[in-house]
C-alpha cells in the first residue's frame, strides 16, 4: 500500500488482477479513442500560478454539491459493471465513499442492485437513470430509487444509441463472462478475482433481472439491454422524469453551450459537462476544454459539474478553477476497486485528496471554494 502513490499505480495493479474484458471495459473509449485520450491530455495544457509567502494554515477541501456537504468536491461517477471489477463492487465503493464523505452514484447498469447498495449504507446515495423504451420499467427504477431514499437522480442524456467500443466487441464482453478458451485462460491467471466472484451471487445486472418484463436469464438480458436504449429521448422527457422523481435532479452528458442553455431551462439542479468518458462520440471535444465556456454561460442559473479525464487532485482543482462546482471520478475509483477492493477505492480518494491539498497550498489558497480563474496562468 505504501508504494501506491498515484492513480496510475492503482491502474497498473488493477490490470494485473482484473480479467482482461472487464479491465478493458473500464479502460477504453469509442472507435479510435481520440476523445478518451484528449480527456486526460487536455488537463496537462492547463497551468497553475504558484504563489509564495502566504498563510497556508487551516486549509479545507470541504464544499457542497447540490446543497449536500462533501469532504471534497468529488463524487464517484456512475459506472456500469462495477461489480465485475471486484465482487460486490458497487456495495464496497458506496461504503468507501460514505466513510470518506463524498457522494456515490449507482449506475442503472450495475451488478449490485439499488436495494443491495441500500442494505450496506447508512446515508443516501445517488442513482443514475437511463431512459429506456420500457417506460414502466423506467418508472419502477425511479420509484425504487425513491424507496431506497436516494438523494439525487442523475439522468444520463448521451446514450440514446450506444457508441462502438472495439475492445468490448473483440473481448465478447458479458456479465458473467462466457466460458471461451481465451476467457478460461485469462481467469486462471486471476485467482483472487475468481474467488471473490465465486463467493457472491451478484454476477449479472441485478437492477434489471427480476424487475424488467421478459428478462429471466443472461442471454435475454444481453439482447434486452442492446435494444432498450431509447433513441427518441428528448428534452420533453426531462419534465415527466423530474415530476415523477420529485427530488434533486442532475443532467449528465452536456458538452455544448446550446445544450447547456436548454438544460438550464428544465429546472434541474445541476448539469454534468461530460462526453461519457470518451465512450460515445469519438472526435468530440474533451470535457475540460469546453467546461469554461459552459460554466460562463449557465453557471449563474444552474450548478455545473464535470467529469472525464480526471486522474489526480490537480485535475479536480483545474476543473474547479474553470467553473465546476463539483467533479466526478469513474476510472480512478474503478482502478482502486479492481486493485484492492474497498481499500483501493479509499486509496484512490486519499490520493486525490492529498494532491488537492498540497496544490491548494502552493497556489496560495486555504479554501478549495476560493479556487478560480485567477489561480491559472492564462
Amino acid at each position: 500500500m505504501s508504494e501506491i502513490l498515484t492513480i496510475a499505480d492503482l491502474k497498473d495493479l488493477a490490470r494485473r488482477r482484473v480479467p482482461k474484458m472487464f479491465f478493458d471495459y473500464a479502460d477504453s473509449g469509442a472507435w479510435t479513442e481520440s476523445t478518451y485520450r484528449a480527456n486526460e491530455e487536455d488537463f496537462g495544457k492547463i497551468k497553475f500560478r504558484q504563489r509564495v509567502l502566504v498563510d497556508m494554515s487551516n486549509r479545507s477541501l470541504e464544499s457542497t454539491m447540490i446543497g449536500q456537504n462533501v469532504a471534497m468536491p468529488v463524487a464517484l461517477a456512475p459506472t456500469g459493471l462495477t461489480g465485475m471489477q471486484h465482487a460486490d463492487g458497487e456495495m464496497l465503493a458506496a461504503q468507501a465513499a460514505e466513510e470518506f464523505g463524498v457522494p456515490f452514484t449507482l449506475s442503472t447498469m450495475s451488478i449490485c442492485s439499488i436495494e443491495d447498495v441500500a442494505s450496506v449504507t447508512k446515508k443516501p446515495f445517488w442513482f443514475q437513470l437511463y431512459v429506456l423504451r420500457d417506460k414502466d420499467f423506467v418508472l419502477d427504477l425511479i420509484d425504487r430509487a425513491k424507496a431506497a431514499k436516494c438523494s439525487a437522480l442523475v439522468l444520463t442524456l448521451d446514450l440514446q444509441i450506444l457508441g462502438q467500443r472495439h475492445k468490448d466487441i473483440r473481448n465478447g464482453l458479458s456479465a458473467p463472462p462466457k466460458m471461451t478458451l481465451a476467457n478460461i485462460i485469462d481467469l486462471a491467471l486471476k485467482p483472487r478475482w475468481c474467488l471473490g466472484i465465486a463467493g457472491t451471487s451478484r454476477r449479472t445486472f441485478r437492477n434489471i433481472v427480476g424487475h424488467a418484463k421478459g428478462v429471466g436469464d443472461v442471454s435475454s438480458l444481453s439482447s434486452w439491454t442492446t435494444e432498450q436504449f431509447d433513441p427518441q429521448l428528448s428534452w420533453k422527457d426531462v419534465a415527466w422524469i423530474k415530476e415523477r422523481w420529485g427530488g434533486k435532479l442532475i443532467l449528465k452528458g452536456i458538452l455544448d453551450k446550446e445544450d447547456a442553455l436548454m438544460a438550464a431551462q428544465t429546472g434541474a439542479d445541476a448539469i454534468v459537462v461530460s462526453n461519457h468518458g470518451g465512450r460515445q462520440l469519438d472526435g468530440a471535444a474533451s470535457s475540460i476544454s469546453v467546461l469554461e465556456e459552459i460554466a460562463d454561460a449557465v453557471g449563474d442559473r444552474i450548478e455545473v459539474h464535470m467529469d472525464g479525464g480526471i486522474r489526480s487532485g490537480q485535475d479536480v482543482l483545474k476543473a474547479l478553477c474553470l467553473g465546476a462546482k463539483g467533479t466526478y471520478i469513474g476510472r480512478p475509483f474503478l482502478y482502486g476497486l479492481g486493485a484492492m477492493g474497498k481499500d483501493g477505492v479509499t486509496k484512490a480518494l486519499e490520493i486525490i485528496r492529498k494532491e488537492m491539498d498540497i496544490t491548494l497550498a502552493l497556489c496560495g489558497k486555504r479554501l478549495v471554494t476560493d479556487m478560480g480563474k485567477d489561480q491559472l496562468r492564462r
